[in-house]
């Protein structure tokens, strides 16, 4: 205790005494506060005494947590209190795995949406492949039916065809200039197309078997028996309308051409009978076939020459003359109306 402090604490209780009233006027009550003023005689134990208790005392908290069950309360205790402590310094790493969390979210929308855009790109292409696969496809089935026929053929390419449902007319990409005249027959890998109707130097315009104002000279397969088959101009296909009641017509014949009047060659087919009517008091057969070629299917077919016709153009004197006469190598011509 300081000198001050001794004063102050004697003269307390009385205030009136003179030596008590000159105490206050040299030190005021306020200076007790004031720690740059040493105590007489220091309180306490010394620092170093202190640690050595505290050590003491740790000591003997660990060999008590280590060998009883005493501290476990307090253990628990402590980490309860100390949740709140573990949550606020794990923020940051939260707020970090957060922040990542959306940025892995937005690129994997990014890797969506591109790959999005890849996979119609390649349905778009794998489409086309699969078109130019079944060309192909027809092509070899022509180029293989070319080779067991003995006439000269020349395949042609359908550029467009006719809007009237009654007038079954094609346009084909090859012309004069590569030999094709008119009544020339077109076939494909499974029979008789129809024939050309029109020619002009680069394009060429046909009828089809179907078209109403078309017939062909045919025979059945299994009997021989001849007759002509007209387009139907609808659904049915193709028309035996001159059958007698009594005609060896069967369905599932196959019908062929039998090379009368010299347009077609004999030997091709034509069309298969799916149906056989027979009105009573009728005197003739209604016989309705389908077209062995198929109309509506591709845009490959053969142009036939028949023995004596002249011969085709080379392809590559073809391109020359063309190239020579400033036309483009394959002609477009507008559907007939």
């Amino acid at each position: 205790m300081s000198l001050r402090q001794f004063f102050v604490y004697t003269c307390e209780p009385s205030r009136t005494h003179p030596e008590c009233s000159d105490l206050d006027g040299r030190f005021g009550v306020d200076d007790l506060h004031n720690d740059s003023i040493r105590p007489l005689f220091p309180r306490g134990p010394s620092l170093g005494l202190k640690a050595i208790l505290l050590a003491i005392m740790s000591i003997g908290l660990m060999f008590a947590d280590d060998r009883t069950d005493t501290l476990n309360p307090v253990r628990s205790f402590i980490a309860v209190a100390a949740v709140p402590v573990q949550w606020m310094a794990s923020l940051p790493n939260q707020a970090g795995e957060v922040a990542e969390h959306f940025a892995s979210r937005q690129s994997l929308l990014e890797q969506n949406a591109e790959l999005r855009d890849q996979q119609l790109h390649l349905q778009a292409r794998l489409q086309k492949l699969d078109g130019l696969a079944a060309e192909n496809a027809r092509i070899r089935a022509l180029l293989l039916s070319s080779k067991r026929l003995h006439e000269q053929v020349l395949i042609g390419e359908i550029v467009s065809s006719s809007m009237d449902p009654y007038r079954h007319y094609v346009t084909l990409n090859k012309g004069g200039m590569e030999g094709v005249y008119k009544g020339q027959p077109l076939i494909d890998a499974h029979g008789v197309m129809g024939q050309v109707v029109e020619v002009t130097p680069m394009s060429s315009t046909a009828i089809l078997v179907t078209d109403p104002n078309h017939g062909i000279p045919v025979e059945i397969n299994r009997t021989g028996l001849q007759t002509v088959a007209h387009g139907a101009g609808d659904s049915r296909g193709l028309a035996l309308p001159f059958l007698p009641a009594n005609a060896d017509v069967q369905v599932g014949d196959l019908l062929v051409s039998s090379g009368l009047g010299g347009r077609y060659p004999a030997g091709y087919p034509v069309g298969v009978v799916y149906d056989v009517q027979h009105e009573s008091g009728e005197h003739f057969l209604d016989v309705s076939a389908r077209p062995a070629a198929r109309l509506n299917q591709g845009r490959e077919l053969l142009l036939v020459w028949k023995d004596g016709a002249p011969p085709v153009t080379n392809v590559a004197e073809q391109l020359d003359q063309r190239r020579d006469a400033g036309l483009p190598a394959f002609a477009q011509s507008a559907s007939p109306q």
